[in-house]
């Protein structure tokens, strides 16, 4: 068994190599990290936005609020907790540009392709017990996703980089789409947080952050 002085060694030299990455010309920033936090939960989010790369933190505007917030209702962890216990990964680490229209531009596959050597190595430092891909695609860098209905509220067995672990997806959170806000994707946007909330990998953060509460 690794131990985990070992592991977080291994993930900080990864986030490290992870920071230079240049990798993908089109890309509008350097990469956008979480953390060096070892942990059996990794939540794998799209690609950063215009204002991640500035704040050098993942989920950092009104999406990451929108995030934060089914946790802390569900899970009764808060962002702080949730950011400093859960390692924080993404489909692409770099900010994509933004389209013509205005909107964030989605990566390209072959920037996909570039970044998931990245999700790859943090499986196999991590081992982790629960993946949750925020997002449609993230999600389908896991399993197939032709509607959102058919894989929210659900959990799966998946392998990945020789691994296997349950994986949870949730909607993305994004003001964008009113999906996770109007039926069916408000209900089964609560029951695929209950699931996330019962697993025992986030059990047992929760009662982690209650004993050292009390202590």
């Amino acid at each position: 068994m690794i131990s985990r002085s070992r592991t977080q060694a291994r993930l900080g030299d990864h986030v490290t190599h992870l920071m230079q990455c240049r990798r993908c010309p089109r890309m509008q920033s350097t990469p956008v990290s979480g953390g060096v936090v070892v942990s059996d939960v990794m939540l794998i989010g799209q690609a950063p936005g215009p204002r991640e790369p500035v704040l050098q933190r993942p989920f950092a505007h009104t999406a990451g609020r929108t995030l934060f917030q089914w946790f802390e209702k569900f899970c009764g962890l808060s962002e702080l907790i949730v950011r400093s216990t859960i390692y924080f990964a993404a489909v692409c680490r770099c900010f994509p540009g933004k389209t013509p229209n205005g909107g964030d531009r989605v990566p390209a596959p072959d920037e996909i392709r570039n970044c998931s050597s990245w999700i790859d190595e943090e499986i196999e430092i991590l081992r982790p017990r629960l993946i949750i891909p925020v997002g449609r695609l993230a999600i389908a860098r896991f399993i197939n996703c032709a509607t959102l209905d058919e894989v929210i509220g659900r959990k799966f067995r998946v392998e990945r980089a020789q691994y296997r672990f349950d994986l949870i997806p949730l909607p993305h959170p994004s003001g964008a789409s009113p999906w996770h806000k109007i039926p069916p994707g408000k209900q089964l946007t609560e029951r695929a947080m209950r699931k996330i909330a019962l697993h025992p990998a986030i059990a047992g953060l929760v009662d982690r952050h209650r004993r050292a509460r009390r202590n």
